[in-house]
């Protein structure tokens, strides 16, 4: 098995001032390529403290994948610290200055001199093309370690993995086949709640069952090589079936993609009313291109369930949606939802026990809680359900 690790670099992500969503994408990109990381280390802009650990993990890994400080800073120090490691010294790949210069240009911009440090390379490595953006990549081979040097914005990262990187590493590996991931989310229900009724599985060898805790949801992941699949999917109904009602989803897809694919499919418009939760559900489905035909965040006010079922009718009927979806203010941990139909409108009374959590993470939840209700009425399920950490009190449905 190859040992695949990243070393992600700068002050700004050892201290936390940025999150390295870098390495969470190429972790997960690597899973499913076969390839999955052994390890992942972070340093920050130190000459010394890179070339240290160039050096020490070129003596365990097999593939480095080095992710920042190719910048025309005087802090971008990753060639250098390649070269140095290398024992050796930085030239100037003319080819690649050239390549700037156009890019500049070409934009009606000058380069500025600080630029020419981009094209700057250890001796013996092979330039990486970056084709949207600057800073080139390069690779080296260090002791045991094939390591490729990458620019840090995340655009131009993952189009250099992608097209650069991994044909180069398909050559010259055998990739193992992918392993398996199945996953489902669910909502409502806490980790502990899902792991009483899971760890007792039986699971086939070398299959894990993880679980990811991301407030309002759980993920279930169950995991193993490409060799038990046919196990693994026997055993996925039962996950399932634990999973009950709080199961949202399946996939990675995510919630508002799939409501949004499916409104689509329909023909259905959808207009919103939000309060509490501040346009969050729109900015969700809007992503997604959902059918979006009205939207508006209205100042929290007090309103009985009646009220919010006459307001979403209302506004399905203003607006000639084909559906509309109403969130209330939030009065004493308590909520209103009510999503109006061609049928009729189906009105929640909800009590979230998260008063102890933020204001951004209850408009979370309550986002979450008024997707699931569209995802339970488009799938022909009652659109209230049980969940373990919220009640509904009342429910009512008006012609």
């Amino acid at each position: 098995m190859l040992n695949v690790e990243m070393l992600s670099t700068g002050d700004e992500v050892l201290h936390g001032q940025i999150t390295d969503t870098n390495a969470a994408w190429l972790a997960d990109y690597f899973f499913e390529q076969g390839l999955p990381l052994t390890r992942r280390n972070t340093v920050g802009d130190s000459l010394d403290s890179l070339v240290s650990i160039l050096r020490e993990r070129s003596e365990y890994a097999d593939i480095l994948i080095v992710n920042g400080g190719l910048g025309p800073t005087s802090d971008d120090l990753s060639a250098l610290a390649a070269a140095t490691a290398k024992g050796e010294e930085l030239v100037l790949h003319e080819a690649w200055l050239s390549q700037m210069e156009r890019f500049f240009s070409e934009r009606g911009r000058v380069m500025a001199p600080s630029n020419r440090k981009q094209a700057e390379i250890p001796a013996s490595a092979e330039l990486i093309d970056n084709p949207v953006g600057t800073a080139c990549g390069f690779a080296v081979q260090l002791n045991r370690c094939l390591m490729f040097f990458t620019p840090g914005v995340p655009s131009e990262f993952k189009v250099m993995v992608t097209q650069e990187i991994m044909p180069r590493l398909r050559q010259r590996f055998s990739f193992p086949e992918p392993p398996l991931c199945l996953r489902l989310t669910t909502f409502g229900r806490s980790e502990s709640d899902l792991a009483q009724s899971l760890d007792p599985l039986t699971l086939p060898p070398g299959v894990t069952m993880g679980y990811r805790s991301s407030m309002p949801i759980i993920e279930l992941k169950l995991t193993g090589p490409a060799a038990e699949r046919e196990a693994m999917l026997k055993l996925w109904p039962e996950v399932r079936r634990v999973a009950g009602e709080s199961l949202i989803f399946e996939g990675t897809e995510g919630l508002p993609a799939q409501i949004a694919r499916e409104l689509q499919a329909r023909n259905l418009g959808l207009t919103l009313s939000e309060q509490f939760t501040s346009g969050l559900i729109a900015l969700q489905l809007g992503r997604e291109n959902a059918p979006l035909l009205a939207s508006e965040v209205a100042p929290s006010q007090e309103e009985t369930l009646a009220q919010t079922a006459h307001w979403a009718a209302e506004r399905r009927t203003r607006h000639f949606a084909g559906l509309a979806l109403a969130v209330s203010g939030l009065e004493q941990d308590h909520l209103n939802f009510a999503l109006a139909t061609p049928e009729g409108t189906h009105a929640l009374r909800v009590k979230f026990n998260t008063s102890r959590h933020s204001l951004a993470l209850r408009q979370e939840v309550c986002a979450m809680m008024a997707l699931n209700i569209l995802r339970r009425w488009l799938n022909d399920k009652p659109v209230a359900s049980e969940h373990g950490w919220i009640n509904v009190v009342e429910s009512q449905f008006l012609p």
